[in-house]
């Protein structure tokens, strides 16, 4: 991106970082309240007028989250 920050649409990328960042933690029992003030607090992140965060945008970003803890492979379910 231009500026360097990224929103909640960009779940993918924000599964990257969250494996970057909280190598140490386990996204699958990371609530959604928590999950949401971890990807506030990574660098570059800032939230779009419009674009508020909600539960399906949260799905998507923990299931990413826990796809790049499995080296990118996708569930048997995804598939």
């Amino acid at each position: 991106m231009p500026d360097d920050t990224f929103d909640w649409l960009e779940t993918d990328y924000i599964g990257e970082l969250l494996h970057e960042h909280y190598a140490d933690r386990d996204p699958m029992r990371i609530g959604f309240v928590e999950l949401k003030k971890l990807v506030m607090a990574l660098p570059g992140f800032k939230e779009r007028p419009g674009h508020v965060v909600n539960e399906k945008i949260l799905e998507h970003i923990q299931a990413a989250w826990i796809e790049q803890r499995q080296g990118g492979r996708k569930s048997e379910d995804e598939e």
